[in-house]
């Protein structure tokens, strides 16, 4: 055990150098089990050159086909007689949801009923041959349609279409026409949405989705539900509104805070002053089909460990709803408006319009986010659930191809439901053949059954919308929770929402991932600084402030940052740890400035010229024997050289006079950084170097490999600023530095 010393001068008198027994100086080669810096870890332990990782097993033909094709992988092992049944009666419930959600999430894109089923068919049917989830129920969903919608309101305005009925003056929408349009702008959002994934996928690009935390999500989920519920409930009174959509197209009212008008409050309005036009049939319909489907769902719940599958209450209101349509006339007799024709039969695909590209790629860049985001979000709880693992990218994938594929067959983009996910669990789906017999289910549907529904009230669709917004309107409670575990959640949570309604949902979504990393950074730049001390007869170190047992140890502060540390925190870094040190660093190193240049103007004034002679070379030194003399009364000459012949000593603070720290190290806790830009390395070497000005060593402890390596690239190691300054913990840095003198700095 040795004393560690900055100078033989500041540290021979300090009470604080008692703590120096602590320090042991350490040397390669020394017994295993002391203390050892970085520099003797890397030769004692042979740290191994960086590794290039082999990609030779990967880029065969068949390791690509079984990564891009898993069912290639899975369904030669698949259990037979375990899983066949189980994914049959499954894939049976989720086909009879799919039905009922297809026709609505149809109207809620605004678009025919019938690209419904076929979103619910075709996706369905890819997404068996390249997912990896094996309970996602992928198809349409109502997010991902209200978006879609939002998107052909806008574009695609039913004012477009108007035309004179019989050479009257009375005009009306020529809904053929429209439909038409609005199908070839929803199948090139659908395949650029596609391209998007796809492309993303195969750049490994799968982690985009780590943006978009739980709360921005839930909500952005609850703000589009507002949405979908507002949309709808023109259905539900059986009242013809115009079309508003668009950036700040709710809130028309809002004066103050818009001169823009804004959607779903100009809807709401609308739908108020209309209110005396409602269709009483129409309204009826739709509350008694609520109130129904409600209850169903609720015992559902309630007894779901006793059913053996939910009772398919969407698909009965579907068929019953249409009976009495059918057999009263809703239609012409009450004028409860009706889906209407839905043709039988697959169409040959169609390639989409590339002249769209330009005006949607924004809306079919957040469509393919939000999708993947549900989706995967969905994929791993049920991967956790059942013990199997679940591959980002190749989900990244498998939507995108499910979504490309299906933009020339006129379906909609898709996405994860979490119901149709709940019943594929449920009720025994252990595999993507659920999926498979879910969609031969449609297929049957559109071949033989679709026609049949011609006479369902729209109504009906619109009250399965709005029941099954239910879970998205339980998310308000995120509030309390939020309020009461973390208000930055909160306050991401809230500017979402109000974003997502204000400048509608692919503006909003921009806008509120802006929101949510601007809070990251916030909070980067405000981390918690602490001095840490030692806990009674432990080596666990602990903020003094917090913990009563936590002691500093004498002579050495230890400083940690809650944050990683780079350009933006840095300079904060550094005040903080001058701060916390309980000294003015840089006014010391001012003074200490001052009184160098005091001193040099003194010996230089105290010299006697006729006592001076020349150095050989030319170089004046001072006479040693006449040096008294020449000085002059009352002047205090401090030697400036040091042995004869050596380099000359660097004046200490006692000996200039000034104030000496009440420690002789500083210990910088790296635990928390995990990356370092070149800024935060030229700051680092300004604080060892200002440091070690007032004669302070500085050492760092636990420092990641990884940041040793950028240090590394970053030059940040020198003579004087070696890796014997680093140690593996700060136990050890307490326990070792390696004193470093501070002439060296000079």
């Amino acid at each position: 055990v040795q004393l560690s010393h900055l100078s033989s001068a500041s540290s021979a008198a300090e009470p604080g150098a008692m703590a120096a027994e602590m320090v042991l100086n350490r040397r390669p080669g020394q017994p295993h089990g002391e203390v050892l810096s970085e520099a003797d870890l890397e030769e004692l332990a042979q740290r191994k050159p960086p590794s290039k990782t082999s990609t030779r097993d990967s880029s065969t033909a068949k390791s690509l086909l079984f990564r891009f094709l898993p069912v290639l992988r899975w369904l030669p092992r698949y259990p037979v007689k375990d899983w066949l049944l189980g994914d049959i009666a499954s894939g049976f419930s989720v086909g009879i949801m799919h039905l009922p959600q297809g026709l609505a999430y149809a109207l809620l894109a605004g678009l025919p009923p019938v690209t419904g089923l076929y979103s619910s068919f075709y996706p369905v049917f890819l997404y068996f041959f390249f997912g990896t989830s094996r309970h996602n129920s992928v198809g349409p969903f109502a997010v991902i349609s209200v978006m879609i919608g939002s998107v052909t309101d806008s574009l695609v305005p039913s004012e477009d279409f108007m035309e004179f009925i019989n050479g009257t003056n009375v005009t009306a929408v020529n809904e053929a026409q429209r439909d038409a349009a609005r199908v070839e702008l929803v199948a090139t959002i659908t395949v650029l949405s596609g391209i998007f994934q796809v492309a993303l996928g195969l750049l490994q690009f799968g982690f985009v989705v780590t943006y978009l935390s739980d709360p921005l999500v839930r909500g952005y989920t609850t703000a589009a539900s507002v949405h979908v519920l507002i949309s709808q409930l023109k259905n539900v009174f059986g009242v013809s509104l115009g079309e508003h959509s668009g950036p700040l197209s709710l809130f028309q009212a809002i004066y103050l805070l818009s001169l823009l008008p804004s959607c779903i409050l100009q809807t709401f309005i609308e739908i108020c002053k209309k209110l005396p036009e409602t269709n009483v049939g129409t309204l009826v319909t739709a509350i008694i089909a609520m109130v129904a489907i409600f209850i169903v769902k609720e015992l559902n719940h309630k007894f779901s460990a006793k059913l053996p599958m939910p009772i398919p209450i969407e698909l009965i209101t579907i068929i019953i709803s249409t009976g009495i349509s059918y057999g009263v006339n809703l239609n012409s007799k009450y004028g409860i408006s009706v889906v209407g024709n839905i043709p039988s039969g697959l169409k040959p695909p169609v390639v989409p319009n590339a002249s769209y590209f330009g005006q949607v790629v924004g809306n079919a860049f957040a469509i393919a986010v939000v999708g993947y985001a549900i989706c995967i979000s969905l994929g791993k709880i049920f991967a956790l659930k059942h013990g199997y693992k679940v591959d980002s990218n190749q989900e990244l994938i498998a939507l995108g191809l499910s979504n490309f594929l299906g933009g020339f067959f006129q379906c909609f983009a898709i996405s994860c439901s979490m119901s149709r996910s709940l019943v594929q669990e449920s009720t025994g789906g252990n595999s993507q053949v659920a999926g498979v017999i879910s969609s031969l289910v449609i297929l049957v549907t559109i071949l033989k059954i679709g026609e049949l529904f011609h006479d369902l009230p729209k109504a009906i669709l619109s009250a399965i919308i709005i029941i099954n917004l239910k879970g998205m309107f339980k998310q308000f409670t995120d509030l309390r929770t939020l309020w009461k575990s973390n208000r930055v959640d909160l306050m991401v949570w809230v500017v979402t929402f109000i974003a997502t309604l204000l400048l509608n949902l692919d503006i909003g979504l921009g806008a509120s991932v802006a929101f949510a990393l601007l809070t990251v950074i916030f909070r980067t730049q405000l981390p918690h600084y602490s001095i840490l001390g030692r806990v009674t007869d432990t080596d666990v170190y602990k903020d003094v402030a917090e913990y009563k047992k936590a002691h500093e140890v004498p002579g050495i502060k230890i400083f940690r940052s809650s944050s990683t540390i780079y350009f933006a925190n840095v300079e904060m870094y550094s005040d903080a740890l001058k701060k916390k040190s309980g000294i003015n660093v840089d006014r010391l190193i001012e003074k200490k400035k001052k009184a160098l240049k005091k001193l040099k103007k003194q010996v230089l004034g105290g010299l006697c010229p006729a006592e001076c002679h020349q150095h050989p070379h030319g170089e004046g030194v001072f006479p040693q024997d006449t040096e008294a003399e020449c000085n002059g009364p009352g002047v205090a000459v401090i030697e400036l050289s040091g042995e004869e012949g050596g380099t000359p000593a660097e004046p200490t603070l006692r000996s200039l006079g000034l104030p000496q720290p009440d420690f002789h190290a500083v210990i910088l806790d790296f635990s928390p950084v995990n990356f370092v830009d070149t800024v935060s390395i030229k700051i680092l070497k300004n604080i060892f170097r200002d440091f070690h000005e007032i004669e302070v060593d500085v050492f760092v402890a636990s420092c990641p490999a990884s940041v040793l390596a950028q240090l590394e690239r970053g030059n940040f190691f020198s003579s004087t600023i070696t890796k014997h300054c680093f140690f593996p913990s700060v136990n050890d840095a307490v326990r070792g530095p390696v004193p470093v003198p501070v002439t060296a700095y000079r």
